[in-house]
């Protein structure tokens, strides 16, 4: 893995002498980026994938929430509650992350996992999820990990086949039992939605009686 990282560091060292027009063009598409972004952080660089890796056809973030159960959320509070845990670009910058994660079947309590594009929260509120929904998927104790597994594998894969639909998705975790949910963009198109789960029994290898339901945001909310 070290190399890896040297590597990078070479690429990076060599580039800035030879190719000054190329720094000042990534030097103003990052300003663009970094004007873009919310303000709440440092500023930070794009996320890319380094030299050799496999690019993914969109960035994602993961996001991790624990909350104390019994308390009303509102969306304040639950925003003040989910932590960014980070962004990538490739397959080895997922894996770099996964390995060092929790698996869902080992959290504790009230959390959850949320892996969604770059740039969406994951939030009924945000733009792209506010006309969407999510098919929501009840597990017996004990399958969490593996069911999460393949279902963020099919998704970064692009398995589900409804172009730009796919918002993210989400684990959580809770005392009687965990519940898997896959979020899309457009929760009237029944064709997509009907895609996704049939896409979803067949990564995850649900058992016939599963039951699914499919939930639209503003059902939700409300």
């Amino acid at each position: 893995m070290n190399n890896k990282f040297d590597a990078l560091k070479d690429d990076d060292s060599g580039d800035h002498d030879q190719n000054e027009e190329n720094n000042t063009q990534k030097d103003s598409e990052k300003e663009k980026n970094d004007r873009e972004k919310p303000q709440n952080t440092t500023k930070r660089k794009a996320v890319v994938p380094g030299p050799a890796e496999h690019p993914l056809q969109y960035n994602y973030t993961f996001w991790y929430s624990r909350r104390t159960p019994g308390r009303p959320t509102s969306s304040q509070s639950y925003e003040q509650n989910i932590k960014q845990i980070g962004t990538f670009a490739s397959v080895e910058q997922f894996w770099r992350f996964y390995s060092h994660m929790v698996r869902p079947g080992d959290l504790t309590g009230h959390s959850d996992f949320h892996l969604f594009k770059e740039g969406i929260k994951p939030m009924w509120e945000d733009d792209a999820n506010k006309n969407g929904g999510k098919w929501i998927i009840r597990l017996r104790k004990g399958l969490a990990s593996r069911c999460w597994e393949n279902l963020i594998l099919a998704m970064l894969g692009e398995q589900f086949m409804v172009g730009e639909e796919i918002c993210g998705a989400v684990v959580s975790v809770r005392f009687q039992e965990d519940i898997i949910s896959i979020w899309n963009k457009t929760a009237s198109d029944q064709a997509t939605t009907a895609r996704i789960r049939d896409t979803l029994r067949r990564v995850l290898n649900l058992p016939p009686n599963t039951i699914m339901e499919y939930k639209t945001h503003t059902d939700s909310i409300k």
